[in-house]
């Protein structure tokens, strides 16, 4: 297992337990103490973790796993999810795309299409996040809009007043969301306040609005409000949803779509 393997996957662990010791960890992974130590020490200089004693947790309960170390964790339900999602997209229509795994895989769902293969433009793409932007912008039948703003480096998204300035002059035809948590009472939610912000005025700006999340982001809490459940109009998940909370959100008047 190369380093950033280990890297990625240690981070997960200490994302799902808080706490990991290193002879477990060295167990879980299959590599020496020694190798698990070093691999601490060089994600502890990097702030990735705090080290402890005989091991490392995270900085704290509310941590958030930056894209760039996030393994393909649900991979095969968000590709499906993705291409449920892309196929809901018309040729010539203006999508808007937040950051995020899930609507990585949207973008590049969208990108294989045939039909969306030529046009002038096939699409207009609407993103705050520079890796979708970046996979899309060498497809010239795509018009791009890149918003302005800052860079977060946990997200790749861009967030503040000059991503808003952008998005209050635009409309779309449909804004995909991809968010941490998903409830029925509490609505859509992320981690950072200034992406829910960026999300929420996309919603504004959209003429439906589709959340794109796999079954272990529902009927979870997050910090930062995007938009009351109400507001979205489809909800792509995957078979694993819990049948109950699936009728909840019908019931609520969404569409529900599972891949």
């Amino acid at each position: 297992m190369s380093r950033d393997a280990r890297w990625k996957a240690l981070l997960e662990l200490l994302v799902e337990r808080g706490r990991l010791d290193v002879e477990d960890a060295a167990a879980e992974l299959g590599v020496s103490a020694a190798t698990i130590r070093r691999d601490f020490d060089g994600l502890a200089e990097q702030q990735m973790l705090v080290r402890t004693r005989g091991g490392a947790v995270v900085h704290g309960v509310s941590y958030e796993l930056p894209l760039r170390y996030k393994t393909a964790r649900h991979a095969s339900e968000k590709q499906r999810i993705a291409k449920a999602v892309a196929d809901l997209v018309a040729p010539g229509e203006a999508v808007g795309l937040t950051g995020g795994t899930t609507t990585t895989e949207v973008a590049r769902a969208l990108a294989v299409r045939g039909d969306l293969a030529s046009g002038s433009p096939a699409l207009t793409v609407v993103t705050n996040a520079l890796n979708i932007a970046g996979e899309l912008v060498v497809r010239p039948q795509f018009k791009i809009v890149l918003t302005g703003g800052v860079a977060r480096a946990q997200s790749y998204e861009l967030v503040g007043p000059l991503a808003d300035g952008v998005l209050g002059q635009i409309t779309v035809d449909v804004a995909v969301l991809g968010v941490v948590a998903f409830d029925v009472t509490h609505g859509a939610a992320a981690h950072d306040e200034a992406e829910a912000a960026i999300n929420r005025l996309l919603c504004e700006r959209a003429e439906r609005v589709v959340v794109a999340a796999d079954s272990s982001k529902l009927g979870q809490r997050a910090f930062a409000w995007i938009c009351a459940a109400e507001a979205v109009d489809t909800l792509v998940t995957d078979t694993a949803a819990d049948v109950e909370t699936v009728q909840r959100f019908e019931e609520a008047g969404l569409r529900v779509l599972t891949a």
